[in-house]
């Protein structure tokens, strides 16, 4: 059982590292393939965000691969089976946020249900 939750972690790891890489931020089609159709943020800035605006701001240009998010401090856990939680210190160009993410395995792959950020020092 543990190494299915292992696996089940380590899925839901790749996709977050997919979805923080730079060139999958910049394209519509890529990050529609990792969030769920439910998905919903709150964001570091106190914004919630849902599946449609995320795709609207990946779609306007603002993300470029010279901006890399670095990450540190990553764990999951198995909150139930196809549900994996992650949390995580994420560091871009200097704002610094704690990130907590809830992943859920579809029919189609993993996909990101929700996430929050929080600013930290």
């Amino acid at each position: 059982m543990a190494d299915k939750s292992e696996r089940a972690v380590q899925a839901a790891i790749d996709a977050e590292m997919r979805l923080l890489d730079p060139d999958v931020r910049a394209s519509a089609v890529l990050v529609s393939e990792l969030l769920d159709p439910e998905f919903l943020e709150i964001g570091a800035s106190g914004r919630r965000w849902d599946a449609t605006s995320i795709l609207t701001v990946t779609s306007d240009g603002s993300v470029t691969p010279e901006a890399p998010v670095e990450v540190s401090d990553m764990t999951g856990v198995v909150l139930a089976p196809g549900i994996v939680h992650l949390t995580y210190f994420a560091d871009h160009g200097g704002r610094r946020v704690w990130r907590s993410s809830v992943w859920r395995l579809t029919e189609v792959g993993w996909r990101m249900y929700f996430h929050q950020g929080t600013l930290t020092s």
